[in-house]
């Protein structure tokens, strides 16, 4: 696929992706599971479930309800979380983790899109101390994410701050558009969940990739093109199709990235709550 570079007398513009199953095979936070409990901050039984999750978010994603039972867990779960040690547990483990499951084909569309002159964000409903670093690796140039309060400890209190999930990815976008100049008409989305609807419609070239039936049945009656990506593949392991510098990425919202095994325990009750009624 080849792009236009811009023309730098125009506003600006950006590819704003999400992450899971967009950019990469999985999903980022419940990845780092067993890391965590390795760190001591999950125990077994959660590491369990996470690995449960996993599956289970591969083989259908997660709708509506069940990202909101997350969110509601999610403040419960980290309470306590010494955020220090998350940002180690997932700066040791990021390459060993990450780096083996990014879609080539997103890596070269990020490439394409910097070539162009475009800036790259991720925007992304899991925390930041996840989000940023992979951003960082992918030389993403901002990232949009999951913000909890940190009290003066240095600990997660357990209270969300902010939640980027469907209609807030479109806010937060929009917000950087009138921040950084970008000309939304003129911009890209791409993401694989319907529930970013809302994210793919702000902007005037939205992409489904890989795309749950929903999103699937949505891009079908508007007339967004379906992109397939299937090749997870290690960065320094693919061919240097265009040679662009990495960008450190910009955190636009810090969050808790360690909600790893919050989806875990998530999928794991509604699964058995269903089995048992």
């Amino acid at each position: 696929m080849l792009w236009v570079v811009e023309n730098h007398s125009l506003p600006r513009t950006a590819a704003f992706f999400d992450l899971d199953k967009t950019v990469i095979a999985k999903s980022s936070t419940l990845t780092f599971g067993k890391s965590f409990y390795q760190g001591g901050l999950i125990n077994r039984r959660a590491a369990l479930r996470t690995a449960y999750a996993q599956f289970v978010f591969l083989t259908g994603g997660a709708d509506h309800d069940q990202m909101e039972r997350m969110r509601k867990y999610l403040s419960a779960l980290c309470r306590g979380w010494n955020v220090q040690q998350v940002k180690e547990i997932v700066a040791e483990t990021l390459h060993d983790l990450i780096d083996p499951i990014i879609y080539d084909e997103a890596a070269s569309l990020i490439e394409e899109h910097h070539t162009a002159g475009r800036d790259v964000v991720i925007v992304s409903t899991s925390g930041a101390e996840v989000v940023e670093p992979i951003g960082e690796l992918l030389g993403a140039d901002r990232v949009v994410a999951t913000r909890m309060v940190v009290g003066d400890d240095g600990c997660f209190t357990g209270e969300v701050e902010y939640y980027a999930y469907g209609p807030t990815k479109a806010e937060a976008i929009k917000e950087l558009a009138q921040s950084e100049g970008y000309d939304l008409d003129r911009c890209y989305a791409y993401s694989d969940s319907a529930t970013d609807v809302p994210m793919l419609e702000s902007v005037g070239h939205p992409y489904a990739v890989n795309p749950d039936r929903a999103l699937r049945r949505e891009a079908l009656a508007r007339g967004w093109p379906i992109l397939d990506f299937n090749r997870p593949v290690r960065l320094k392991q693919r061919l240097p199709v265009l040679s662009v510098p990495p960008r450190p990425a910009l955190v636009v919202a810090a969050a808790v990235g360690a909600a790893a095994a919050t989806a875990g325990l998530v999928w794991y009750a509604s699964r058995r709550k269903a089995v048992t009624v």
